[in-house]
Order: structure tokens, then sequence, then C-alpha cells
């Protein structure tokens, strides 16, 4: 049998999700000639599911440099207006606390509900013969710059991308370890129609075993994202279609009328992990291969496509240095800009869940009264919404709706 050759790319991308797909689409959309390679054990395609992911302005701006917002944002549904309310176990009213509303932009919405099968036909689609794509594809050894498939396949790079997710394979192999800890709690996630129109307003209600957020969509439509203890969890996913509909219109307190569900309920473990190191030999890590955070506050994808903007960024500029933009001196530069931000935000989202995931009274009327104050310090409130909407004057320049 003759041997396979070994082909040579500049960075090679190993996860086709949305935080892959970007990268390499940004990499190869920003030096002519680079040689990108993404890597997917399965077939690069648009999702079937309903499902949406809440897209933070800054990210946003991201896709608009990378020509792509223009497609996304026709299918999205702008967040106009955020209100926050909390209530104990077995009570019926749920008094407002918090609201956020506005832009941070003149005709910007600070955030956008963006269906992932609309996300990933653009990408997709831009990405055209940009990048090679070797799907499906599984991985049989790792070593410093190169891939050996299964297949037999061997590929070699400066520089290897894990974008493989939480379990990812590439970190195992690179031995980076993780911090963190699991949640007795899991996360359920569903698509709804209703009766009343939402306005753009999209709702996180604080409950003691969680919060329940109701995320707008195009239409009479939402995006539930909600958090119960393992136990309960069981227990709704468990449920009859017509029981959940009207436990779910329970919980939101019929704000929006009676509830359908366009798809099944689905439950996933809650974690908070974060690795050791962003970097190894010839290794960057990115979106959640990275880190997991508690989706309290909507942030994990968007933390992910920000550690996109950064490598991105970090990647070109050593390029046209004519330097090694797989060394560690380079790619220091990535770990550093992004692991303030990502410890920062996986501290506010661990906070936030214990101080939230609780029936205690003396804690409710303290954190109650928090976020009175905050609803009342419009300058404050203006910070945490531009913090939220990712954007920063200090941040990478796609973050800023600029090109490398």
């Amino acid at each position: 049998m003759n041997a396979v050759a070994e082909q040579h790319f500049d960075v090679v991308v190993v996860g086709g999700g949305p935080v892959g797909m970007t990268l390499a689409l940004a990499l190869a959309q920003s030096l002519r000639g680079m040689r990108i390679a993404l890597v997917d054990r399965r077939p690069l395609s648009v999702p079937k599911d309903n499902r949406a992911s809440a897209i933070a302005a800054g990210v946003c701006r991201v896709f608009d440099a990378l020509g792509v917002w223009t497609d996304m944002e026709a299918q999205s549904q702008p967040i106009t207006a955020m209100r926050i309310t909390d209530s104990g176990a077995g009570d019926i009213a749920r008094p407002l606390f918090l609201q956020f509303e506005g832009e941070v932009a003149p005709g910007e919405a600070f955030a956008h509900m963006v269906p992932n099968q609309a996300s990933q036909a653009a990408l997709l689609n831009a990405m055209g013969d940009l990048v090679t794509v070797i799907a499906p594809a599984e991985i049989a050894d790792w070593s410093e710059g190169r891939l050996s498939l299964a297949d037999g396949q061997v590929i070699a790079s400066p520089l290897i991308v894990a974008a493989d997710g939480a379990q990812s394979s590439l970190r195992h192999r690179a031995g980076i370890g993780t911090l963190g800890h699991t949640y007795d709690q899991t996360g359920l996630v569903a698509t709804i129609t209703h009766e009343l129109p939402h306005d753009g307003v999209a709702y996180e209600h604080f409950r003691p075993s969680g919060p329940f957020a109701s995320l707008p969509l195009k239409g009479n439509r939402s995006s539930l994202v909600w958090t119960e203890t393992a136990e309960n969890a069981q227990r709704f996913l468990a449920m009859d279609k017509t029981v959940l509909e009207q436990e779910i219109e329970a919980v939101m307190g019929s704000s929006l009328g009676a509830v359908t569900l366009e798809d099944k309920l689905m439950g996933f473990p809650l974690r908070l992990q974060i690795a050791r190191e962003f970097i190894g030999p010839r290794l960057a890590l990115v979106g959640d291969a990275a880190h997991v955070i508690h989706p309290i506050a909507g942030q994990g994808l968007n933390l992910g496509l920000k550690d996109v903007a950064a490598l991105a960024e970090v990647i070109v500029e050593a390029m046209r240095l004519g330097l090694d933009h797989g060394s560690e001196e380079v790619l220091a530069r990535y770990q550093a800009w992004r692991r303030l931000d990502t410890t920062g935000m996986a501290v506010v989202t661990d906070g936030m869940n214990r101080l939230f995931s609780n029936d205690l009274a003396p804690v409710r009327a303290i954190r109650d009264f928090g976020l009175g104050l905050v609803d009342r310090a419009t300058p404050l409130k203006g910070a945490m919404i531009r913090a939220a909407a990712g954007l920063s004057q200090s941040g990478p320049k796609l973050l800023s709706g600029l090109p490398i």
C-alpha cells in the first residue's frame, strides 16, 4: 500500500461548530493565499432543529466584518429590552426589579436571537472554496503540529486550533487539565410559539431552582432556556407534551398567553470548566474547549466568538510580520488577551447562580434591593449593557466591526 502524502496548511481548525467555522473564515479572508483546513468528525451541514443563540452586539459586528451578518440578520430577532423578575417558590406575583432598554448605538440592538440554521448556512456559504473541509474525519493521533487521521491521512501545520467542544479530544491529548465543578442543575431548552406578541422583549425570571429565560424569536415564537435541579429536570423531560406546555405557561405567568412546544424539550448537565492553559505546543484552545460557564447570562457562545476575534488577530499580525504564528511567544498574547475576560465571566456567572438559585428570604431581600439600585443607576446600567454586548475600545478589531 502506498503511503498517504502529508498535507500542509498554515492553520488547521478542529471542530466544525460556529466557533470553528467563524475562525476558519476570519483567517481565510484576512490573508490572501492562506491555507486553512477545517476538520470535523461529522459532515458539515445546516442543523435541522429550530434552536437559536443569543448573539451580543460585538459578535454581530464580527459577523458583519466577515460579510455574513446580512444573511443572518434577515432571519434574526433583535432583543429590544430585558425584563428581570424574582420570586420564591409558590409566589404568584413576579415583581420587576431590573430592566434594560435601548441600543448600544443608533439602530443597533444590544443582542439578537439568531437561528442556528441561519448562522450555520451563512458561514458554510461564505467559506466556499476559501477553506479546505476535511469531514467526516476521526483523529487517530496528535503530536506537536501534526494530526494523524483514522483513514491514514496526515495533516501538518505550524498551528492547530482545538474548537472541538467541552470534551475536547485535542485538549486531553495535549495533557491540558481543567478547573471547575459540576452544578446539581440541568439546563433545559425548547422553542415555543405563544398567543401574544413579545415585542422583542426578553424575560429572565429568577426562581429558587434557577433562572428561567424566554428569548424572542421572529413572530410569536420564543426560545426557552431555563435551569432546574437535576431531579426536577428529569420530571420535566418525562412530562406529557400538553402538561409540559401548561407548566411552561404557568412559570411564565401567562405573560405571552397559551404556549405550544415546537420541538422536544432537551436537557444537558451544567458545569463550570476552565482549561488550566488556553495554549499548548503549537496548539490553541477556543470556545468550549477552553471554557464552559453557566448559561445564566447567555454568554457561552459569545465568549467563544470573542476567542475567535482575538486569536485571528494574533495569528494574522504574526504572519504579516513573518513570525512563527504557532510559537509559544505568539500564542501567549492570545492567552493573556482572553484569560482575564473568560475568568471574570466565569466568576460572575458562578456567583450569580449561587445568589439567585435559592429561596432564602434574607438572600432574596438583599439581591432584590441590589437589583433595584442597579435599575435606578443609569450610568451603571449602561456600562453593564455595553459589557454584556461585548463592546470594548481595547478589544480585537473584529469586535468593532473592523477588518484585521
